[in-house]
């Protein structure tokens, strides 16, 4: 590996390292400030902190890869989370940031759910507790399978020494700093992953003979006529699976806890704009890396053997080393970002939802922390065993978690926010169906083939179920002073 790739990923690694002291020596000092950095976040930060939360290393690997296989029909999945994200904001972002405030000054998504309905706090807080613990280490895990194939790929290591460093790394940093110091490094890595997705398909198009938009388009149609169709071979089912991809945003804990600490509700829509089109640009990005290295690797005969290596690839490929690097840096931020945003949401719910409420309703600040800290730790090592297989496929972790939280969170938060008539036990009753629902769906792999038929992401399925538990349940329990007011 050339000197120039390291010197540009020390770089990297020191920021983030800097980032975290930082946040440390600010923003420490107590839980709230540990797990939402006091509610102080600017509109830009929490903007770029909740889209590169969100888009972890799929946007650089398993998106890229699935264009690169499959052509512009997966184009839809990036149209489904584009209106997913807005609606998200809209709906949810203003909502979130005022009622956890008011209900009792909640940190965590349980203790808003606990708060909104007192009668069932206690078994929604442990409830969503577990859901989140669970599905988070195995999307911890699709990030550090990321960080795997990157030091394998790239620098011809160890794939699970690949996996220990990306964790240790993000470990370092999140434990130290907390909710601030991932908030500001998202915000860095934002910034680079966007930067990244602008440079390579310019880079890729005006690289060599016979390059270009009309050379790339002309040769990707010679391999197969319909590789540049949004419609050819797409069934309803097979469309309605990809666009919902988008209703996963409502129940993403890590995604959503952005807006609880955005810094009024007044920012929110600068925040959401900032968001918008940074994942306007990184969606656009992310395609043409898949669909023009495609064009690239069939003009030069490169030999692809993982289509989500393709942006590990060309960064060695066309780039000189310090540019490498600086790329291999916005692969691990994409994948670092989200990985240390998951453990932190899952550290806080440990914290707040079951050492607080269930083994210690009189812990002091001190204790909270470290055992936030702790439960950061346990978190990441359950990830690492899940992403000890090198065979694993990152969109494929993704799509399994980003379903079971969508499902089991998404109705509930979204009838939370907007229906007085809702009940703790309807809470509860969404929760579990809406995971179960994911978890039977997989587990009977209807969502490889259903009835003889192509599959159905089980977010459909996960979120219909959640949503008729809630509005059934709710309608058929009794007021226990939980239907307050909502504005």
């Amino acid at each position: 590996m050339q000197i120039g790739v390291w010197i540009s990923l020390a770089l990297y690694f020191v920021l983030m390292l800097a980032i975290g002291v930082y946040a440390w020596r600010k923003s420490t000092s107590n839980s709230e400030e540990y797990m939402l950095g006091g509610r102080s976040l600017p509109p830009s930060v929490a903007a770029l902190s909740a889209g590169a939360s969100d888009m972890s290393g799929w946007l650089l690997l398993g998106l890229p890869g699935a264009l690169y296989v499959s052509g512009l029909t997966q184009n839809w999945i990036g149209i489904g989370l584009f209106v997913g994200a807005l609606l998200n904001w809209i709906i949810v972002a203003p909502r979130l940031r005022e009622q956890t405030e008011r209900y009792d000054n909640a940190l965590t998504i349980p203790g808003f759910l606990g708060n909104r309905f007192p009668s069932q706090a206690a078994l929604l807080r442990l409830v969503s507790a577990v859901i989140i613990v669970i599905f988070f280490a195995v999307y911890t895990a699709s990030g550090l399978v990321g960080g795997g194939k990157l030091f394998a790929s790239a620098f011809g290591g160890s794939y699970m020494t690949g996996v220990i460093l990306t964790l240790g790394i993000v470990l370092v940093y999140t434990v130290i700093g907390g909710f601030l110091a991932v908030s500001l490094t998202d915000f860095v890595q934002g910034c680079i992953m966007m930067l990244a997705l602008v440079i390579m398909p310019i880079v890729i198009l005006t690289t060599g003979q016979g390059a270009g938009v009309d050379q790339a388009a002309n040769r990707l149609t010679t391999i197969d006529p319909n590789y540049l169709s949004m419609t050819h071979g797409l069934t309803a089912v097979g469309w309605l699976s990809a666009v919902a991809w988008g209703l996963g945003y409502f129940g993403q804990p890590h995604i959503i806890v952005r807006f609880m600490a955005v810094r009024s509700v007044a920012d929110v829509p600068k925040a959401r704009n900032i968001g918008m089109g940074w994942m306007a640009i990184s969606l656009a990005g992310a395609i043409a890396v898949g669909i023009f290295g495609r064009a690239y690797a069939e003009r030069n005969g490169l030999n692809v053997a993982d289509p989500e290596t393709i942006f590990i690839i060309l960064s060695n490929l066309l780039f000189h080393p310090l540019v490498t690097g600086f790329l291999y840096a916005a692969l691990l931020a994409a994948i670092m970002s989200t990985v240390s945003s998951q453990l932190l949401v899952s550290s806080s719910s440990l914290t707040e939802d079951f050492y607080r409420m269930v083994l210690n309703r009189k812990a002091s600040d001190r204790q909270l922390v470290l055992v936030g800290r702790l439960a950061v730790m346990a978190v990441g090592i359950a990830a690492v065993i899940i992403a000890s297989n090198p065979d694993s496929k990152v969109l494929g972790l993704v799509s399994n978690a980003w379903a079971g939280f969508g499902a089991a969170f998404g109705p509930l938060i979204i009838l939370s926010l907007t229906w007085k008539r809702m009940t703790g036990l309807g809470g509860v009753a969404g929760l579990i169906v809406g995971a179960g629902t994911v978890i039977v769906w997989i587990a009977l792999g209807y969502n490889s083939s259903f009835m003889g038929g192509p599959g159905i992401y089980e977010i459909i399925p996960g979120f219909i179920a959640a949503f008729a538990a809630i509005v059934g349940v709710s309608l058929i329990t009794p007021d226990r002073g939980e239907f307050r007011a909502l504005n």
